[in-house]
């Protein structure tokens, strides 16, 4: 399909390179006329866009200075208002803590008709590039994805930290490189064993690839020692033990 003139589509990049993108999102890649995209996009997706096409960066990274949430969501009405086919590109799945429902919101208030393409969110992605199914029978038989940012509490940690880490399954936590020996910490406090399993993974197209192994105990002082970079996903669980990666 086409993407039409006026029409905003949030549209989920995938995790890692270029042909891990939906058919359906490259084929309204390959006709929009304005693509605003995120941090840790494979380069030669911006390349499908037409050439005349306009391409706007807008990625948000811990510790660059960004464009603050209300402006772009004003950039992609201004866009879509003056006729132009419009692509959002966000890594990943854009609600997986991606802000694509604030996107959705304000294109929904505005009066923007938009549509939303999932992508495969790195929650699940990166860990399976480096060997770990997030579920696996025997191991693991559900999957809890964590924000490790919070802005409403002391230690920017979810305040249900405690309860999740009572549940059985897989923890993955987000944006939590900089959290992790406070993450380690609440869990162990909540009870989870110090010999849990535990991996800190960078993949995709992050600039540092890292996939580092140990257990609850220990994988923030090995994370430090490693030099591990964000950004970065956090696994704690028996299936971070796996190393399911091809021998070939």
């Amino acid at each position: 399909m086409n993407a039409k003139p006026g029409t905003v589509y949030l549209v989920g990049a995938g995790c890692g390179d270029a042909d891990l993108i939906t058919v359906r999102g490259l084929r309204l890649l390959e006709s929009c006329q304005t693509v605003v995209y995120d941090d840790l996009i494979a380069p030669d997706l911006l390349d499908a866009a037409p050439p005349q096409a306009e391409r706007l960066y807008m990625g948000k990274r811990e510790g660059r200075r960004s464009a603050a949430q209300e402006d772009i969501c004003a950039l992609l009405i201004r866009q879509a208002r003056s006729g132009r086919a419009v692509v959002r590109l966000k890594g990943g799945d854009p609600f997986v803590f991606g802000r694509g429902g604030e996107e959705a919101l304000a294109l929904q208030a505005a009066g923007v008709p938009f549509e939303v393409v999932p992508g495969v969110t790195s929650a699940i992605a990166i860990p399976a590039l480096a060997g770990i199914p997030v579920t696996h029978r025997g191991l693991s038989r559900s999957v809890h994805i964590v924000t490790a940012r919070t802005a409403d509490t002391p230690d920017g940690l979810p305040s249900d930290l405690d309860g999740l880490a009572r549940l059985p399954g897989t923890l993955v936590f987000l944006m939590g490189l900089s959290q992790l020996e406070k993450i380690t910490a609440r869990l162990l406090a909540a009870g989870r064993p110090a010999d849990t399993p535990a991996a800190v993974l960078s993949g995709g197209n992050a600039p540092h690839p890292a996939s580092l192994r140990g257990t609850l105990g220990d994988i923030a002082a090995k994370a430090r020692a490693a030099g591990v970079q964000p950004p970065a996903v956090i696994l704690v669980g028996d299936t971070a033990a796996l190393d399911l990666t091809s021998s070939s």
